[in-house]
């Protein structure tokens, strides 16, 4: 009687462990689309329904860019207002020190939604190559809208956002970067299944609708 009640916990341990191991790792959802596609938006819906922590690469780069001392800001300025892809070394450190810094205040906080990255090949590889093992990436929901309604959607923006890439020359190249480079990384998802897609060129509510039937089947 003993033996079998030490054998039926020695078979729940492992389980136990494995629980906790996984709930200590980040679970990622990248968040991917054009330039006003509308990402930023439902995120911050995603996050008032869901336990998921925001994190914005460019938000992020931004910050970076204007806090005192940093020894990137400049890079990170000029690369940004030529539309370019900053080095994947500076974007997947400032998103692994966001990550670690959101689970130590909050152990239960380990679901994050990571908006506007991997933008290309080197980004991938850079999070696959740096976050192996230690982050686990669930899908990718990708927000799919016209080139169009994105560069009309932003200018607008620009009116009020006081974002230096928010003017149709800087649009212009980021449609153009976000084709030639991001767009084969969905693909490349797509092939592995990982892709949720979203069609982003409707209302805010009616997109999340779709958001959250998604998230929902997700788990």
């Amino acid at each position: 009687m003993l033996l079998r009640a030490f054998c039926s916990l020695a078979r729940k341990v492992p389980r136990t462990v494995y629980r906790v191991s996984l709930a200590m790792k980040p679970q990622v959802v990248f968040v991917l689309g054009g330039p006003g596609a509308g990402k930023g938006t439902q995120c911050a819906k995603i996050v008032e329904n869901y336990s998921y922590t925001h994190l914005s690469a460019g938000d992020l780069l931004r910050a970076e860019r204007g806090r005192d001392g940093s020894e990137f800001g400049q890079l990170i300025d000029s690369y940004i207002k030529e539309g370019k892809i900053v080095p994947v070394e500076i974007t997947i450190n400032l998103l692994k020190k966001a990550m670690e810094e959101t689970m130590q205040l909050d152990k239960e906080r380990f679901r994050f939604l990571i908006d506007g990255f991997p933008r290309n090949q080197d980004n991938m590889e850079g999070w696959n190559k740096v976050m192996d093992g230690k982050a686990d990436v669930k899908f990718v929901l990708f927000f799919d809208c016209s080139n169009k309604v994105c560069i009309d959607r932003c200018l607008e923006r620009g009116k009020s956002s006081g974002r230096t890439d928010d003017n149709r020359e800087s649009l212009e190249k980021r449609i153009q970067t976000y084709l030639q480079s991001t767009r084969p990384i969905i693909e490349q998802y797509e092939k592995e299944g990982k892709v949720r897609t979203v069609d982003a060129s409707r209302g805010v509510d009616e997109v999340f609708a779709d958001v959250k039937t998604i998230l929902d089947k997700e788990g």
